[in-house]
């Protein structure tokens, strides 16, 4: 089990949503703030913001190396700076965001991509940090974050196995205890067939760690089966209108949040425990299963035949794996049309 605050997350806990601002505050404070309030409000139970500066995170150059060429991409020919630059949560805005935050009863930490950023939320004492995938691999980043004492929750998107597998071992020799793994898919909006959710099973096997889901895909599938198969926190982005924003087109509108979060509950209690048997509330209908019911009025002394006992509901009699025993038996008693066979109406 992982502890963010007072928040405690694990597979023995109801799924935590973190709602994630990202980029889609637009540029806007007052938006960030609304979105804020309107994950509160809607059941997220922490809110995540970026925090960096664009010159930490990339150079502002021309260069094709720093211009997104990917045709499938939403930010085709756009230049990594100024796309930073665009989605980047001020600084300034900080001591207004964790005070909203506060005010609205909401869990607020930050994904850290530079280390002048650490420093800085440090001023705030967030509980605790995220690193993105893309930055899984800044170790530098990561030891500073470990300094802080606060947990970490890192994802994998685009990392090997053997990435992963090192990572996890420079953790430890740094100390690190608390920290966690979510699997990802990294390309924006993510489609279905690319997400592999069982590696979410395979990855709590082997890293023995909290694993939750950073899901970049369209709708509640991906996070469903992200629970299912022992996902015990779900990362997703929000906004507050899918047509305008750098990340809007993958992110879910804050408004469905609450529907959101009432299914990652419903695919969560469905999952319950290892379990054989009647429940307590299927134990009502153990009466309509099937059992030796006598089909036709059977004097005191006849034979049990299959013309005059029958398998038939209800279960009162006895139980059907018993009837090639019972059969050429003699009835101890007249018995009537449609009584219940006992062994106490049968000679030995």
């Amino acid at each position: 089990m992982l502890k963010i605050g007072n928040l405690k997350i694990g597979n023995n806990q109801c799924p935590k949503i973190i709602a994630e601002i990202s980029a889609n505050h637009n540029q806007s404070l007052n938006k960030a703030i609304e979105l804020i309030k309107k994950a509160s409000k809607n059941g997220a139970d922490l809110v995540k913001i970026q925090t960096y500066s664009p010159e930490n995170l990339t150079l502002d150059s021309n260069k094709k190396d720093f211009i997104i060429d990917d045709l499938k991409s939403p930010w085709h020919k756009k230049k990594l700076f100024d796309l930073y630059k665009i989605g980047e949560t001020p600084y300034k805005w900080h001591k207004e965001i964790f005070r909203v935050a506060k005010k609205n009863k909401i869990i607020l930490f930050a994904s850290v991509f530079d280390e002048a950023s650490v420093d800085f939320l440090e001023t705030f004492n967030p509980p605790a940090y995220k690193v993105a995938s893309f930055e899984s691999n800044h170790y530098p980043l990561i030891k500073k974050i470990i300094k802080t004492k606060k947990p970490i929750l890192i994802s994998t998107g685009l990392n090997s196995l053997s990435e992963i597998n090192s990572l996890v071992k420079f953790l430890k020799k740094n100390k690190c205890t608390k920290y966690a793994l979510l699997k990802c898919t990294s390309s924006y909006p993510a489609k279905l067939k690319d997400l592999n959710i069982k590696t979410i099973k395979d990855m709590k096997n082997k890293f023995n760690c909290e694993i939750g889901y950073s899901d970049h895909s369209l709708g509640y599938i991906a996070s469903n089966s992200a629970i299912h198969y022992g996902a015990s926190f779900i990362e997703k982005h929000i906004c507050l209108d899918n047509k305008k924003g750098i990340d809007s087109k993958f992110s879910l509108n804050v408004t469905k949040l609450k529907e959101f979060k009432n299914q990652l509950l419903e695919t969560y209690i469905s999952i319950g425990n290892i379990s054989y048997g009647a429940t307590k509330n299927e134990r009502s209908y153990l009466k309509f299963r099937r059992s030796i019911y006598c089909a036709k009025n059977i004097l005191k002394g006849e034979k049990l035949t299959k013309n005059n006992i029958k398998i038939v509901r209800p279960s009162y009699g006895i139980e059907p794996k018993y009837f090639d025993k019972i059969l050429g038996k003699t009835a101890k008693v007249n018995l009537k049309f449609a009584t219940a066979l006992k062994w106490k109406y049968i000679k030995k």
